[in-house]
């Protein structure tokens, strides 16, 4: 009977909880928004480009720059878990080629993207000339570029994530790092 008493308490206690939790309306969270906020870019020239290189540019301040002796760098963004990678070719009358093979690794891209845009750039007081592709959707890459004095220099760059890529999810790095890479291509200049 003792026993037949505790469990009829222990239900009793757990009817009120019941009751005691269900004294409102329900009522809907409200939608939540991702917080991502990013330091305003702060730009200087590029830090120990080698000699033999024949270009220069500014960069964010915030970034990690490795350069290689045969001028390719990495421009990493640690907490955006993304790297630039700009890639030089001298000029030595292949050209076309050089803007082929630029388009090409763009438009490879052509399979999980939605859509791609190009946006041209001309500077013709520092001599550079180039393209600008926004990549939309989930591919690998979602911003590219090249730049040229269309004779001796051809600097291109691609900016890709260490994550699996949905769009959605990188949006917010993916749309401040393209405005560094536009930051590159307008101050590139050749030396």
């Amino acid at each position: 009977m003792m026993k037949f008493n505790k469990i009829l308490f222990a239900a009793g206690l757990a009817f009120l909880f019941v009751m005691a939790s269900c004294n409102g309306d329900t009522v809907p969270k409200p939608k939540g928004q991702l917080r991502l906020d990013y330091p305003t870019a702060k730009y200087s020239p590029v830090p120990n480009v080698p000699s033999n290189c024949s270009f220069a540019f500014e960069v964010n301040e915030s970034v990690k720059v490795k350069t290689k002796q045969d001028c390719s760098m990495e421009i990493e963004y640690p907490k955006m878990k993304a790297t630039i990678y700009l890639n030089y070719k001298p000029v030595n009358g292949n050209i076309e080629q050089l803007l082929r093979d630029a388009q090409k690794l763009t438009y490879e891209h052509v399979v999980k993207a939605d859509d791609i845009a190009e946006q041209p750039f001309l500077n013709p007081g520092s001599k550079v000339y180039g393209m600008f592709y926004q990549v939309g959707g989930n591919a690998a890459t979602n911003a590219q570029f090249y730049v040229t004095d269309s004779t001796r220099h051809f600097l291109v760059g691609s900016v890709y994530f260490y994550a699996k890529p949905n769009y959605d999810s990188i949006l917010p790095a993916a749309a401040y790092i393209k405005n560094d890479m536009r930051k590159i291509m307008e101050t590139v200049r050749w030396k």
